[in-house]
């Protein structure tokens, strides 16, 4: 309580209780220190008006930047909340540039490490990499704080080395603090453990899973003694020995062997490889390792090779068409794009890119199931196209990796272990722009395409598939902050020496990886991450009210094309048409269904496969035609507030399923409860169903009270919200608003304009 005053005092009082208001309200995680700060700052919310604005105090940490608003509006239950950032935070590894403004004298500088500022800056715009775009005004703050929060800003967001970044000094403390809580070698998350594939064991467990009898867990990168790249244990053919392959070794890129990736049940292999930096070793090489490859397949099938570099595009185009659709996203005024707003999107070339990766993967799941022959990706390093590619061929032929672990083990094996330059395509440091380029969020989009074409077929959410592209940019876990597997370990090691941590301690338990989700989420928020819809292994097909068998007719698709692909209709084109510019949606359509003079073997391996029911246990196949590629909307238009649409978007469908999947459940227990537990069963729930928040679902089921209606919380950006982020000016029932709104794809304005349906 304020007693009364002069004027003066009053002030100075109000000043010391906002302040003091402020720091009630941030909570800083272990080793998280303030840097700078600077009172009587606006965050803008409006580019036409400044009622929504928000006032409060800016702060700058060694782990992120905090706005603390004057006003704390009480936060919505209902939203994502992460356990160690607030819903005005942003990390700083998020940062993508940081740029001051002064609108009085018609000035702006982008801001590096260790640079100065001639100018007191006006405002403050923040552009980050989870496609936010944050504005502040320092209009009533005190000139020299504001470039000083500034300057902090801007030197802390490009660290000099790796080892500054804030989770090395974070997992210290926590691993300290919180000592003995995790079972040593493995994440756990609700009684299940993802794979690390930093041992033998795991990739032994992979080995039998999948049915590679002939191939063989070998260790002679232990210490990474061969390639600083590969993981310490790969799998190889059990006919090479190891000497031969350390021979081999030299004739590769980085020293790469031919890495085993996973073994189809017919037996062919799908297997990643460097280049071979000496050309005249090339057949000889080819050879050698082919032959044992070969050896490895039941059958002694062909290998069939792949050039991903010939027939994909480049991390430098990736890069280019990504930065296009985030500035049309995000950044471009509506009114002055909308009309053309689907033609600029298809001009990014982001949404062709995607259909390439996938087209290449369905391709190769012909080679594998239809031919019955072993494939070989060959790379120039085997670190980006490859990791891509390969995911999606084993998530479009093997169920394990649509289920939750699965997946993560997947991302494990295949991008981690493997050795993907996480740090240079992420550019953390900010020191290699010419490097970055989003191959993994290029990888979750194309996740996301089969997700959106088959929705039960995947046990987790879009939600899970955001979460863990924001995660990216979080530096507290060791997933996605190193380029290779001997530098994590480097690091890791000099870090345990650092913080006094005991020899021998395993490196996930003091350095965790992204798959410890109760790190960042609360086990309600988590459920979230489950998808109401999956289906299960052993789950039946019911079509026009029949259960229908999965079991489907095996042929044989022979092919003695070996260099360029061929090309495929009925949804697949070939790869020579990919990074071509597209023509009219109508001839797109046209071709669809334009009689097939000559069908090849990978036509009639598609076609029989289209005509059958899609087995959600089974081979995935997605459709590429342009209409089938859809933009990612929760990702790329999350905190767009112009494309908020109120009870509305695919969560309104989840929180209905959601509600249904909870009501059976609960019917269940109750069935189990009135019938009696069987023997050998599990202690039956209470008749009011799980524990509070220990259910499966987010949505719990509703009450015959309960309106009929989505509630007033939900929206297309749920579970994020776009409230903070800088709007921008907008023309509404333009065609980008029918689009939001569920209209279909439109070819012109002039078909908009004369459409009567």
């Amino acid at each position: 309580k304020i007693q009364p005053c002069s004027p003066k005092a009053q002030v100075n009082t109000m000043i010391s209780w906002f302040s003091a208001r402020v720091y009630f309200s941030i909570c800083f995680s272990p080793g998280e220190i303030v840097v700078n700060e600077v009172n009587f700052v606006k965050k803008c919310i409006s580019t036409e008006n400044s009622q929504d604005d928000l006032w409060g105090k800016l702060i700058c940490t060694n782990f992120k930047v905090s706005f603390i608003p004057q006003d704390a509006s009480s936060k919505q239950k209902t939203q994502l909340s992460h356990l160690l950032l607030g819903e005005h935070d942003i990390p700083l590894t998020c940062l993508e540039q940081v740029l001051t403004v002064n609108d009085t004298k018609g000035k702006k500088k982008v801001l590096g490490s260790n640079q100065k500022l001639k100018f007191n800056p006006t405002e403050l715009l923040l552009y980050c990499k989870d496609l936010r775009v944050i504005r502040f005004c320092f209009v009533e703050a005190g000139p020299e704080s504001a470039k000083k929060v500034c300057l902090a800003i801007a030197h802390y967001s490009h660290p000099a080395d790796l080892q500054l970044l804030f989770g090395f000094e974070y997992q210290g403390r926590r691993y300290h603090e919180s000592k003995g809580e995790q079972v040593n070698g493995s994440t756990t998350r609700g009684g299940l453990h993802t794979p690390l594939f930093d041992r033998p064991s795991d990739w032994d467990r992979e080995i039998k899973r999948t049915g590679a009898s002939e191939w063989r867990v070998c260790s002679i990168n232990e210490n990474y003694v061969i390639s600083p790249s590969l993981p310490e244990y790969i799998v190889v053919p059990v006919s090479l020995a190891d000497q031969d392959l350390k021979q081999y070794s030299a004739f590769f890129t980085d020293n790469r062997i031919p890495l085993w990736c996973w073994n189809h049940p017919n037996g062919s292999a799908l297997v990643r490889m460097a280049s071979i930096t000496d050309p005249l070793q090339q057949r000889k090489m080819d050879g050698r390792i082919f032959t044992g490859i070969k050896k490895s397949h039941p059958q002694q099938s062909e290998v069939f090779q792949i050039d991903l570099d010939k027939c994909l595009p480049n991390i430098q185009e990736i890069q280019s068409a990504f930065v296009k659709i985030r500035q049309i996203c995000v950044l471009d005024p509506f009114e002055e794009s909308e009309e053309r707003w689907l033609s600029t999107i298809e001009n990014s070339r982001w949404l062709e890119y995607v259909r390439a990766f996938l087209r290449n993967s369905a391709e190769i799941v012909f080679h594998m199931d239809g031919r019955n022959v072993s494939v070989v990706l060959q790379e120039e390093e085997d670190r980006d196209l490859s990791c891509v590619v390969s995911s999606l061929v084993q998530l479009m032929l093997d169920p394990h990796y649509r289920s939750l672990i699965g997946f993560q083990s997947l991302v494990q094996k295949e991008w981690v272990m493997a050795g993907h330059r996480f740090l240079d395509r992420c550019n953390h440091l900010k020191k290699n722009d010419n490097k970055e380029s989003p191959l993994f969020m290029l990888f979750l989009d194309c996740v996301w395409q089969m997700m959106n074409q088959y929705p039960a077929a995947f046990e987790f959410t879009e939600t899970y598939l955001t979460v863990l592209s924001d995660s990216m940019w979080i530096p507290l876990f060791s997933t996605f902050l190193f380029s290779s597997p001997k530098q994590r370990t480097q690091y890791l090691t000099d870090f345990a020496k650092s913080k006094a941590i005991p020899q021998g301690e395993d490196q996930s338990v003091y350095f965790p990886p992204v798959w410890e989700w109760s790190q960042q989420f609360s086990h309600k928020d988590q459920t979230l991450f489950n998808n109401p819809m999956y289906v299960g292994k052993g789950a039946a097909c019911v079509q026009n009210g029949e259960v229908k068998s999965f079991t489907r007719t095996k042929k044989t698709y022979s092919s003695n094309a070996r260099g360029a692909l061929p090309s495929v209709r009925n949804g697949l084109k070939g790869i020579e048409d990919t990074l071509t510019r597209r023509g009219s949606i109508m001839s797109e359509l046209r071709s669809e269904f334009s009689p097939v003079k000559e069908e090849s073997p990978t036509e009639r391996y598609l076609r029989d496969w289209f005509s059958q029911p899609a087995d959600q246990q089974g081979v995935l196949i997605p459709l590429l035609l342009p209409s089938h590629v859809a933009l990612w909307k929760l990702f790329f238009l999350r905190w767009v507030p112009e494309a908020c649409i109120s009870k509305g978007g695919s969560i309104t469908s989840y929180h209905k399923l959601s509600q249904l999947v909870d009501e059976i459940e609960f019917l269940k227990s109750q069935l189990r409860q009135y019938t009696g537990p069987s023997p050998g069963s599990t202690p039956l729930p209470s008749p009011r169903g799980p524990p509070s928040g220990q259910g499966r679902m987010y949505f719990k089921a509703s009450s015959p009270d309960d309106p009929p209606t989505p509630p007033d919380f939900l929206t297309s950006s749920f579970p994020f919200t776009p409230v903070g982020n800088l709007c921008r000016r907008s023309v509404y029932g333009t065609p980008i608003s029918k689009f939001l709104n569920g209209a279909r794809i439109w070819l012109s304005t002039e078909t908009l304009a004369n459409d009567t349906i």
